[in-house]
């Protein structure tokens, strides 16, 4: 049975589109706002609104949400190209391969880590929502590089606690577009949704504080080898702080790459590679690192540049 939620609407969302406001309420996608109110199921003061009508403060705000998601299953499905390159009780540490999921969600029915592991044999560990289980933190389906997944109940709490304490270095490189200046620095600024595409994100006044910080390891005649930090972990920050800086990650049409030196470098995705990661180990605290050597097509874009 679908549930009905009615609540006056806050003064912090007065003016605010009724699709933003919605979803910042309920905590619903904004396109999943969107197509609510243009089936007729979001009123304010017992009539329907659009998806960009105002919200009013003081006003009724009456939504009927969506039939609840059953949960995605966990196919085991071997992964080529996925190498384990640690394991015990508490924890696996994986090289993900580019084109590859964490964890199954909608619309996505390749290749998933958690997928690989279980048909590995791997028990991992229950916590989190039923599609991602042990997954405590995640690449991009075109990042590749190197991943922890909980395979305890205690590992699984301590690991959160520290990605969200920003306890974990988390290491990147990154061949970005031209030189930026200066080549050592700190990216300081707040990432939210893009306002005109809901699937991309952008830097924009009244987003996450995001930071990242960066060190140029190499530079080339077109591009620069970038050895990252994240202080922070929004989701595509990487990409979307050096687009911002008309930097964009070299192979990212996303994000303003040019397909034309994509051509030239053999890429088919952002040359962007989770590196090392390094963390206390949550059986006895002791500080542990992994890293991931580049696979074939981001070397092969060095090469070229290299080359020249």
């Amino acid at each position: 049975m679908r549930e009905s939620r009615s609540m006056p609407v806050p003064d912090g969302l007065d003016s605010m589109r009724v699709d933003a406001g919605v979803a910042r309420l309920l905590g619903l996608s904004r396109t999943v706002a969107a197509g609510l109110a243009d089936a007729g199921e979001v009123s304010l003061d017992g009539s329907a609104v659009t998806k960009s009508q105002r919200l009013t403060a003081g006003s009724w705000l009456e939504v009927l949400l969506p039939e609840p998601e059953r949960p995605l299953e966990i196919d085991p499905e071997p992964v080529p190209g996925m190498a384990v390159l640690y394991s015990d009780e508490d924890i696996v540490v994986v090289d993900k391969p580019v084109g590859v999921a964490a964890h199954p969600s909608v619309g996505w029915s390749g290749p998933t880590v958690i997928g690989g592991l279980a048909a590995a044999g791997f028990r991992i560990s229950t916590s989190g929502a039923h599609e991602r289980q042990g997954i405590v933190h995640r690449l991009d389906v075109g990042t590749s590089g190197v991943m922890v997944v909980a395979t305890s109940e205690r590992a699984y709490t301590l690991l959160k606690r520290a990605f969200k304490q920003r306890t974990v270095d988390k290491r990147y490189h990154a061949l970005v577009q031209g030189h930026p200046d200066p080549p050592v620095g700190t990216i300081d600024a707040p990432i939210g949704r893009h306002r005109g595409n809901d699937w991309k994100f952008a830097v924009v006044a009244g987003g996450k504080p995001s930071i990242t910080h960066y060190d140029t390891i190499e530079m080339f005649a077109a591009a620069s080898l970038l050895d990252v930090h994240l202080e922070t972990g929004r989701t595509h920050q990487i990409r979307v702080h050096f687009s911002a800086l008309h930097h964009p990650c070299c192979g990212d049409p996303t994000y303003g790459g040019d397909p034309v030196l994509a051509r030239k470098l053999g890429l088919e995705r952002q040359w962007l590679h989770a590196r090392a990661l390094s963390f206390a180990h949550p059986a006895d605290g002791r500080q542990v690192e992994f890293t991931s050597p580049y696979p074939d097509d981001l070397q092969h874009a060095l090469d070229v540049l290299r080359g020249e």
